[in-house]
C-alpha cells in the first residue's frame, strides 16, 4: 500500500511541476500572478515552481531510495511553512492558500510518514 501512495504522490509532484515548466502562464494566472514589463517571472515559474518539482520526482523514482522520498516531503513542508506564513503576514485570498497549502501539507506527510 505504501509503494502505491508514494508512486502517486511522486507522479502529483511531477504532474504539478509541469503546470509550471510547461504551462507557466496559466500556473501563474492560478496563482494570482501576472509577469510586468519582462518575462523573468515565466522564467522563475518554469525553474522553481516547474523544473525543480519535475526533477526531483524524476530523481526519486529513479534512484528508488527513502532520503530521495523524503526530501520531496520537506520541500513540500517549506513550501506549506511559506502558505502559513502568507497568511499571517500577506492576507492572500484565504481558499487558495488553504487548497493549495492543503495539497503541499498532505504530500509532505504522505513522503515524511512512509520514508522516515
Amino acid at each position: 500500500m505504501t509503494d502505491w501512495i508514494t508512486l502517486i504522490a511522486t507522479l502529483l509532484t511531477i504532474a504539478f511541476g509541469l503546470f509550471g515548466f510547461l504551462a507557466p502562464r496559466y500556473t501563474a494566472g492560478a496563482l494570482d500572478l501576472e509577469p510586468k514589463g519582462s518575462t523573468m517571472g515565466l522564467s522563475e515559474m518554469r525553474a522553481s515552481v516547474g523544473g525543480l518539482f519535475v526533477v526531483s520526482g524524476l530523481a526519486a523514482l529513479w534512484l528508488d531510495q527513502p532520503l530521495a522520498y523524503a526530501m520531496i516531503g520537506f520541500a513540500f513542508v517549506g513550501a506549506a511553512l511559506g502558505r502559513v506564513l502568507s497568511l499571517i503576514f500577506d492576507k492572500p485570498p484565504v481558499g487558495k492558500v488553504l487548497l493549495f497549502g492543503g495539497i503541499e501539507a498532505a504530500l509532505a506527510a504522505a513522503f515524511l510518514l512512509i520514508h522516515l
